[in-house]
């Protein structure tokens, strides 16, 4: 039995430790590709863009559903114009979104 888990644990080790390294070995051959900059570039608003869409999926303008989301979008988009932070956005938005939630709810 020892030997068994041992054996698990040296594969899930050696997978883990595989599916961390390979990322940075692939970057090192395409740091200098156009293609990478311009992903560094546009992804930052097309997930804000697919945050947005999914937030605002099936809400109703019926009830009270619509608000949390509405102030987190507005939050969000008001703190990235103001920093041009995306990682500040998006958590600054995520939290007016669950206070207002918290508030309404």
């Amino acid at each position: 039995m020892t030997e068994y888990i041992t054996g698990v644990v040296i594969v899930v080790f050696a997978v883990t430790f595989s599916l961390r390294a390979v990322p940075f070995l692939f970057l090192a051959r395409v740091r200098d590709s156009q293609t990478l900059a311009y992903l560094g570039k546009a992804m930052p608003a097309g997930v804000m863009l697919i945050l947005v869409i999914f937030t605002l999926q099936g809400v109703s303008i019926a009830n009270a559903d619509w608000m949390p989301p509405a102030a987190g979008v507005v939050a969000t988009l008001g703190l990235h114009l103001a920093f041009r932070k995306a990682l500040l956005s998006l958590i600054g938005g995520t939290a007016v979104f669950a206070a207002v939630l918290s508030l309404i709810g």
